[in-house]
């Protein structure tokens, strides 16, 4: 529920750099007054948060801001996961043969049915992670263009109904299957904890 600050603050475990210190290389100097600009209103956001609990009260503040955050979070979480995991072919992590391109490409499209619009079309991940400056609104003509390059390393989405209740399964699936990759080797892959739901058959293929 409250990852996700301590994420942007801290990155993941093992990463450095804070996405709300200016100096932090994750950016580049041209970068450099955006943050400051993002850092201080993040700032006063939680100032004027602060400001409104003692103004409105905590319980209110809780049902007017804390539950629609957690709600928002929640999906952010899910679908950022979807677009990292869960696919029938598993997606290897890189170390030492690491690469842009090799990092771009081992992340998923998702089709969320109705719900793609509302995401501004985030559902096309592949091409916004290898061109990050493209506008959400040409993210499906450009995955288009691309897919004929892309060839075997692109992985078809599979399409939704109205609403991506097909995306539980792949979610289901994947929590099941893959909670640890290896702490060796360039390329590794998922792996199944047997003492949380015992081997997996793919295990013995990795």
């Amino acid at each position: 529920m409250l990852a996700y600050p301590f994420y942007l603050w801290s990155r993941s475990p093992g990463k450095k750099g804070s996405h709300f210190d200016p100096n932090s290389d994750l950016f580049v100097e041209s970068e450099r007054k955006d943050i400051i600009t993002s850092t201080a209103c993040w700032t006063a956001m939680v100032a004027l948060l602060g400001v409104l609990s003692f103004v409105m009260g905590p319980v209110q503040l809780i049902k007017l801001y804390i539950v629609p955050y957690w709600i928002f979070v929640m999906w952010l979480d899910l679908v950022t996961y979807l677009h990292h995991h869960g696919h029938e072919d598993k997606l290897p992590w890189y170390r030492g043969k690491w690469s842009y391109l090799r990092g771009g490409l081992t992340t998923l499209d998702r089709d969320y049915g109705w719900i793609n619009n509302i995401h501004h079309d985030i559902g096309t991940h592949v091409i916004h992670h290898l061109f990050p400056q493209i506008p959400h609104y040409h993210l499906v003509e450009a995955t288009e263009a691309a897919r004929p390059v892309f060839g075997k390393y692109y992985k078809e989405p599979n399409k939704s109904g109205p609403l991506p209740f097909h995306l539980l399964g792949s979610l289901i699936r994947s929590m099941k299957k893959d909670h640890y990759v290896s702490d060796t080797g360039d390329v590794v892959y998922y792996q199944t904890d047997p003492k949380l739901y015992g081997p997996s058959e793919s295990d013995s293929s990795t």
